[in-house]
């Protein structure tokens, strides 16, 4: 039998299970969440997750809890939080500190009874891929008849997908990568512009993550109107496929859809919905293939590395993204211009609209100046 390869322990920090899970309790419209665990777990997401409009609690177990247990806790946060909020829809996320001293979620919901469908996830922090997190929320809403079973089994089809999209080019390709800002902006934007002047042939690709792509949209955005004024043949893709998806990303992508059209963008094509960035890539890829492999350069934005290199390799590429950690994995597949939106994620959190991206702002600017 062939010995299977043994993957890379990963040092650097990555994102949690719990966290992954509560974000997807928010695409599934929950209204509030129960964290069952220490008062500052998660606390950075659980904040900002608040901005999105999905209310999060915690049961605060101490250093008591820990021995003794937090089952009453649990009943009574989850009794207040029905009389406070009046919630339709309730989550309940374990942590390591539940998890690790063996909390039964369902038990406490047991004792309450709520009239209202309650999503158990028991998760902790301990799986090698955050994914998992996503997983068992998912199976606890197909249990609780949220979603049908083909909507879990193609999402579980893209979670895989997505684990495997980091594990060839992303944050878990290698044992430590060094957190890198990327190209400068105006030297990268200088660059783009250029191009656009002599008018070669350009792609302008969204293949953006979830609520992440109201920013990104802004880039390609950019670069269409730049392109139009100076009458540089380009081709929009996006992956804003309003028909598939949770709830959220739906509403998401038809958002951002109808705003690009407002403001004059046409899009070429659709090439998924924004829960499907690991394989909209594939698509795009293909479509490439067919029509545009002869094209001088492509812009891409949000997760440029689930777009295969075959028919853009010859392509001078300028790539979006908003994780450190992914520059270097980038240049080494071949993406010369590499620039880093940071702090993107909570820029995005809570709205409805296109957000203003730094590199859009620096592109329109030199185009203006230019």
């Amino acid at each position: 039998m062939p010995v299977k390869e043994k993957e890379p322990m990963i040092m650097h920090p990555r994102p949690s299970s719990i966290v992954a899970a509560l974000y997807t309790l928010r695409d599934l419209d929950t209204d509030v969440v129960i964290l069952h665990g220490p008062p500052g777990c998660c606390f950075k997401h659980a904040r900002l997750l608040e901005e999105d409009g999905m209310r999060v609690v915690t049961t605060s177990l101490d250093e008591s809890g820990f021995v003794f247990g937090g089952h009453d806790s649990l009943v009574e946060v989850l009794e207040k939080v029905i009389m406070r909020f009046n919630p339709k829809r309730i989550g309940i996320v374990g942590t390591c500190a539940s998890m690790i001293i063996g909390e039964e979620l369902h038990e406490a919901v047991m004792d309450v009874q709520p009239d209202v469908p309650v999503i158990e996830v028991e998760v902790h922090a301990g799986y090698r891929d955050n994914t998992k997190g996503v997983i068992i929320a998912l199976e606890s809403a197909l249990a609780t008849g949220i979603i049908s079973e083909a909507e879990f089994e193609r999402q579980k089809s893209l979670l895989k997908e997505a684990t495997m999209v980091e594990k060839r080019h992303g944050a878990a390709s290698k044992e430590y990568l060094e957190p890198n800002r990327g190209d400068l902006k105006f030297k990268v934007a200088g660059r783009l512009l250029e191009l656009m002047k002599q008018g070669k042939r350009g792609l302008n690709i969204l293949n953006a993550k979830k609520e992440t792509a109201f920013m990104f949209a802004d880039i390609n955005l950019a670069v269409n109107q730049i392109a139009e004024k100076l009458g540089s043949p380009i081709i929009n893709m996006a992956n804003l496929n309003e028909d598939v998806g949770l709830p959220k990303n739906r509403r998401n992508a038809r958002e951002i859809k109808e705003e690009l059209n407002n403001r004059g963008m046409e899009i070429h094509h659709i090439t998924g919905g924004l829960d499907e960035y690991p394989v909209a890539g594939n698509c795009a890829n293909q479509i490439i293939g067919e029509k545009y492999s002869d094209y001088d350069f492509a812009v891409i934005t949000g997760v440029p590395h689930a777009l295969p290199m075959d028919n853009i390799n010859n392509m001078e590429l300028f790539s979006i993204t908003n994780g450190p950690r992914q520059v270097i994995p980038l240049k080494e597949m071949g993406h010369r211009h590499v620039m880093v939106e940071i702090d993107l994620h909570p820029k995005t959190l809570g709205i409805n609209h296109i957000v203003e991206s730094e590199f859009g702002a620096t592109l329109r600017e030199m185009a203006k100046d230019g």
